[in-house]
């Protein structure tokens, strides 16, 4: 495979002092961009959240509500 250079050629490109910079009043070059794209993933890797890990955040979140209850029912009797 090649690739091409995705910077500007400074020796070629119009509108740029020596050291790369561009002199005021002047538009700077557009950027590179890659040519090609990355390599191909033929699968997805991600299958979403299993059973036991949504169950744990499920006990989790009935515990505190428990707590926020119990806690709020301690302070009206």
């Amino acid at each position: 495979m090649s690739f091409a250079n995705p910077d500007p050629d400074p020796e070629r490109t119009p509108g740029l002092e020596p050291g790369g910079g561009v002199p005021p009043g002047e538009t700077p070059p557009a950027e590179g961009s890659m040519s090609e794209a990355g390599p191909r993933q033929p699968y997805s890797t991600s299958r979403g959240w299993a059973k036991a890990p949504l169950t744990l955040i499920l006990l989790l979140v009935l515990v505190v509500a428990a707590g926020f209850l119990a806690y709020a029912l301690a302070l009206i009797f």
